[in-house]
């Protein structure tokens, strides 16, 4: 095992000098990774924010639940208790008739409602499911319509359900994008292994009249194209936040023209990780198919 770790990092050295040695190639193809990683990392960057920006301005989705005009106190107990059992249930408010005629009547209705003798709306419940799924509210919804004095349950998830969708189609789209690009960055790393190969032909051939086995050749070419591929990781993380630092001001001031405070956030650390390595592992795939497909016949 410490000669296998010993190999490895020799090899890691080795692959380590030849990207210091051409400093401007090693640049070049950051660049070319980061910029291809950057647009469909950026794109789900976007669309997370987008729905946070969403829910922040649309507010948190809720289920309003209207007792029957003639439930008492005690069906208002009956059905607190049934909710308090919800364990799909976040938090939940009791409305009384006479706040809700209140309420209706700051938002300037005050004029119709006085032309009624008597209180119009029931006794209600305001519910926050503890998830944004659309599935979740219906689930609730139909199982609150057969409680006793329940007269309407009324759901605030259609915004909800197009929300979901067009997030989802926005993550289908960003998902070909990335597996486009993904197979390209595979491409550009065969031919820099390819060309690496080429270069080192005397030195491979050399090797191997000294007994080098071909895992041993191989390994320097391995951490060449996964470096390469890390550091078209990191050029992405760079643009990425260079993105989020430009848009972050004018999208604050749009937010405000809603009434909503949003703050436009970059990827978290495990995010930036997994980008890192997927762009270490298509660094590594091109360098390992090139290597199979071109060192027989260096």
């Amino acid at each position: 095992m410490i000669n296998w770790f010993y190999l490895h990092l020799r090899a890691l050295g080795h692959a380590l000098r030849r990207l210091v040695a051409q400093p401007l190639g090693t640049l070049l193809s950051a660049l070319v990774v980061g910029i291809a990683l950057s647009l469909p990392g950026g794109g789900y960057l976007l669309l997370d924010n987008v729905g946070s920006l969403a829910r922040g301005v649309s507010g948190t989705p809720e289920i309003s639940l209207f007792l029957a005009m003639d439930a008492g106190a005690a069906d208002i107990a009956a059905t607190e208790q049934r909710l308090k059992g919800e364990n799909e249930l976040a938090s939940y408010r009791f409305v009384p008739r006479d706040e809700g005629l209140r309420q209706l009547e700051a938002a300037g209705l005050g004029d119709v409602l006085g032309g009624l003798k008597a209180n119009p709306l029931p006794d209600a419940f305001v519910l926050a499911p503890r998830r944004e799924d659309p599935a979740l509210f219906e689930r609730m919804a139909e199982r609150m319509r057969a409680w006793p004095k329940v007269a309407h349950v009324q759901l605030d998830s259609a915004w909800v359900e197009r929300l979901h969708a067009l997030l989802a189609l926005g993550r289908s789209a960003v998902l070909m994008l990335a597996g486009l690009l993904g197979f390209a960055l595979v491409v550009v790393t065969f031919n820099t292994i390819r060309l690496q190969i080429l270069t080192q032909r005397q030195e491979i051939a050399v090797s191997r009249l000294l007994g080098a086995t071909d895992p041993f050749i191989r390994r320097p070419f391995y951490w060449f194209g996964s470096l390469q591929g890390a550091l078209g990781g990191l050029v992405a993380l760079g643009t990425m936040a260079l993105g989020v630092e430009a848009l972050a001001a004018p999208v604050a001031r749009l937010a405000e023209t809603y009434g909503a405070v949003f703050a436009l956030s970059g990827p978290d650390l495990e995010a930036s990780l997994a980008i890192v390595a997927f762009a270490a592992f298509l660094g590594w795939l091109g360098a390992a198919i090139s290597v199979r497909r071109h060192l027989a016949g260096a």
